[in-house]
């Protein structure tokens, strides 16, 4: 496999860091992997399945080697999608494509709304849009308390209320957010306070990314292809619904891509989930001439 390249690249506000893993050789478009609020390394498995052609990588503003001029200030999609849209500017690599997973297809779609010329095809993998759906004002509000546990009682307390956000399967009842936030020892997490505020998800792109309006409109009338993907054991939970109500404003039906939400992952982050299955399912979905 390429040893990547590393460069970095000043934008408003921030400095990114990205990788680039090249392949000269190759006809293919760039392959840009992005999530958000997980960096680069969250890819290196994925990346590995796709040496036939030049792969990028990159850590959000905020996130793991990317640093932020204000390292508390919330980071929204819009931002994200400024970012984006000046790095693939720094490659000069022409229109790619992009694998964009969780708060990474948010951005990715803003991205797309703004510059759909710099993208052949978006892949975009459970955006947890909790905006679009049928009882957002529930979703939203479940979003906002995971927010709100993180601010009193700190990462752990923050991380354990997450956990059940997303995990929850179904519709949110109108009083979920209401309930009892879970004690962070359940999940094994650290029961103790830190006293820090600038976790990249927790504080900086919780709230932004579930509450952010897609431009619908721009998004149909992109020359981009888009296509949106649901995980096959995920089914039900925020995310999923999410891509579902996604595709269904974008007039597509989303393709069902092996394991879960973090289905590509080979052991990032202590997360496994199927990535041989997911990459072949994703190099199957980018290739010319498939319907999306």
């Amino acid at each position: 496999m390429t040893e990547p390249l590393t460069y970095t690249l000043e934008v408003p506000g921030a400095v990114l860091t990205y990788d680039v893993r090249r392949n000269d050789s190759s006809k293919e478009p760039v392959l840009l992997m992005i999530g958000s609020p997980m960096g680069a390394a969250g890819f290196r498995t994925l990346a590995g399945h796709f040496t036939d052609r030049t792969v990028v990588t990159y850590d959000p503003r905020g996130v793991e080697r990317s640093t932020k001029a204000d390292g508390t200030a919330e980071s929204t999609p819009d931002e994200h999608a400024d970012d984006l849209h000046r790095l693939l500017e720094a490659l000069k690599a022409g229109p790619v494509d992009i694998f964009a997973s969780s708060g990474g297809a948010v951005n990715a779609l803003a991205l797309v709304a703004r510059h759909p010329e710099q993208v052949r095809t978006l892949v975009a993998h459970e955006p947890p849009a909790a905006q679009v759906l049928p009882d957002r004002e529930a979703a939203l509000a479940a979003c906002r308390a995971i927010h709100d546990t993180y601010h009193r009682r700190g990462w752990g307390a923050g991380m354990a209320h997450f956990i059940t956000v997303v995990a929850h399967k179904g519709p949110f009842s109108s009083d979920f957010a209401e309930q009892p936030a879970p004690e962070p020892a359940t999940f094994g997490l650290p029961t103790e306070d830190d006293g820090s505020r600038n976790d990249p998800m927790l504080a900086q792109n919780m709230i932004s990314c579930t509450h952010y309006q897609h431009d619908f409109d721009a998004l149909r009338a992109a020359s981009t292809r888009i296509v949106i993907g649901a995980g096959a054991e995920s089914e039900g939970e925020m995310a999923s619904r999410a891509a579902h109500a996604v595709a269904e404003r974008l007039e597509s039906t989303p393709i069902i891509f092996p394991s879960g939400h973090g289905g590509f992952l080979g052991g990032e982050y202590g997360q496994t989930g199927d990535p041989d299955a997911f990459a072949a399912k994703l190099r199957e979905v980018l290739a010319p001439g498939r319907a999306g």
